[in-house]
């Protein structure tokens, strides 16, 4: 059996359709299980070892230089790609109408939710089956029903991420043990209050704990160097990919984030993992796995440093 699962962006959408790999793998243990996701998150799918090919889409790219030649070259080997393998079953498991039509592409039946399920009811034109799936469930458990459906098995009603990572020895890591801080999110509205931030990194570090901060852009590793420069101990890490996130998350003792995809990251990997909420509920999409994690907050909530120090201290006993 050859499969190809659709699900480009965003980051931490990416990261929960992981365990649809691992569920489709303990299955159909000789299946081979192709992923299309957008370029700059396919980092992501491997880190499983039950990926084959990975095919890269560059939509975000592609929109801003519609007028270039050189773009509708890509989309046309990006189409060329899709359509080299005769595949058994192509899963849309993102549900929107551009991920359906990159499905669409694809050589083989093409499943994916029914109108009623999709995130854009518009999607479900586009697939040969359709299949009913709660939008009350969180969407770790939608991608793992979509899946099962689709392929004619019962889901695992726990995640398997099915990931590992080995922890690196930065020359640049604080020389105790340390918590990741993941400060920076795609809103403002969804940050912490940075004096939050100092707090807790002051309280870890009279635990003997240090605080490691990593950032993306300019104004994410501004942020974490002023955090670092206010808490004792504190190292603000130099710009890093996902598989050198991955390893730096790997070797810590906890992992605080607000609402981005690093924080699932952080818990598919089973680093004890406290995730913060300002402005969404963590209802459907929060943080979700097979160790320790907490959701703290909500919509128009602000978690307390002392409420997350309480669980970050039942994490590591």
């Amino acid at each position: 059996m050859r499969i190809l699962i659709v699900k480009t962006s965003s980051l931490g959408d990416v990261i929960h359709n992981l365990p649809v790999l691992s569920d489709i793998r303990r299955h159909f243990p000789d299946a081979e299980i192709d992923w299309c996701v957008e370029e700059s998150f396919s980092a992501i799918p491997r880190l499983h070892p039950g990926v084959g090919t990975i095919i890269p889409v560059a939509i975000r790219r592609w929109r801003k230089n519609l007028l270039k030649a050189a773009t509708w070259r890509e989309i046309a080997e990006f189409r060329r790609l899709l359509q080299v393998c005769a595949y058994d079953a192509v899963v849309d498991t993102q549900g929107l109408l551009k991920s359906a039509l990159i499905a669409s592409q694809a050589t083989g039946p093409v499943l994916g939710y029914a109108a009623d399920s999709a995130r854009e009811p518009l999607a479900a034109r586009c697939y040969d089956r359709r299949f009913h799936v709660s939008r009350e469930l969180h969407a770790v458990l939608r991608n793992l029903r979509l899946a099962g459906a689709a392929l004619g098995y019962t889901a695992a009603s726990e995640p398997d991420y099915g990931i590992e990572a080995h922890a690196a020895g930065f020359d640049w890591l604080p020389h105790r043990p340390y918590v990741v801080f993941l400060t920076a999110t795609s809103r403002d509205d969804k940050l912490w209050p940075e004096a939050n931030w100092l707090a807790l990194g002051q309280r870890l570090n009279s635990l003997g704990l240090s605080a490691v901060l990593p950032g993306g852009s300019v104004v994410e590793r501004e942020r974490a160097s002023r955090l670092a420069a206010g808490i004792p101990g504190a190292v603000a890490a130099p710009s890093m990919n996902i598989p050198d996130l991955a390893s730096l998350l790997a070797g810590a003792r906890a992992a605080v984030g607000v609402d981005t995809g690093l924080t699932h990251l952080a818990v598919a990997l089973k680093v004890p993992t406290v995730a913060l909420y300002t402005a969404t509920d963590p209802g459907l999409t929060g943080v979700l796995g097979a160790g320790f994690y907490r959701n703290l907050g909500g919509q128009d909530q602000n978690p307390s440093p002392d409420a997350v120090l309480g669980e970050l201290q039942v994490a590591l006993g």
